[in-house]
C-alpha cells in the first residue's frame, strides 16, 4: 500500500509540474509568435494536447511498473496487458475518464487508476480555463475597424443581441 501511495503521489506531482510548466511557457509562447488570435488558440490547443499526452505516458510508466513487478496489483479483463503500449492505452482511457472496461485493475494499483482519472479531470479543466482566458485576452485585439451597416461602434461584432457586453 505504501509503495502504491508513494508511486501515485510521485506520478501526480510530476504531471502537475509538467502541466504547470507547459501552460506557463505556452502563455509566453503564444504572445511571442506572430500569428493572429485564432491561430494562436489553435497553437495553444495543440501544445496543451501535447502536455496531456506526456502526462498520460507518465501514468503509463506507473502501470508498466505494476505490470512488470506485480507487487502492487495487476490487470485482468478481455484485453491483454502485455507490454508498455497496453499500459499507454489504459492510461488514455483512464486519464480521459472514458474507461472502456476491457482492462480491470486489481489490488493496490486500483488506487493509481482512480487517482489518474481525478488528475485527468483536473488537468483538462485547468487547460480549458487557461485557453478560455487566452481567448478572452487575445480575441479582443482586432485589426483595423471595419465599417458595418450598424455603424463603426459595432464593427466586427454581431448585433449585440443576447450579449451582456455593450
Amino acid at each position: 500500500m505504501l509503495t502504491t501511495l508513494t508511486i501515485t503521489l510521485g506520478l501526480v506531482a510530476l504531471c502537475v509540474i509538467v502541466h504547470y510548466e507547459m501552460l506557463y511557457r505556452l502563455g509566453g509562447f503564444i504572445e511571442s509568435i506572430d500569428v493572429g488570435p485564432r491561430q494562436g488558440v489553435v497553437v495553444g490547443v495543440m501544445l496543451a494536447m501535447a502536455a496531456h499526452i506526456i502526462e498520460i505516458y507518465i501514468f503509463a510508466g506507473g502501470y508498466y511498473y505494476a505490470l512488470e513487478y506485480g507487487d502492487i496489483g495487476g490487470f485482468t479483463g478481455t484485453a491483454k496487458m502485455e507490454d508498455f503500449w497496453d499500459c499507454v492505452y489504459l492510461s488514455f482511457v483512464t486519464y480521459s475518464t472514458l474507461g472502456f472496461g476491457d482492462i480491470v485493475p486489481h489490488g493496490w494499483v486500483r488506487f493509481m487508476v482512480g487517482t489518474e482519472a481525478v488528475t485527468g479531470l483536473v488537468q483538462i479543466a485547468w487547460t480549458a480555463s487557461f485557453l478560455y482566458f487566452e481567448m478572452e485576452r487575445n480575441w479582443g485585439q482586432r485589426g483595423p475597424e471595419v465599417k458595418s451597416p450598424s455603424g463603426p461602434a459595432n464593427a466586427g461584432r454581431g448585433s449585440g443581441r443576447g450579449s451582456s457586453r455593450g
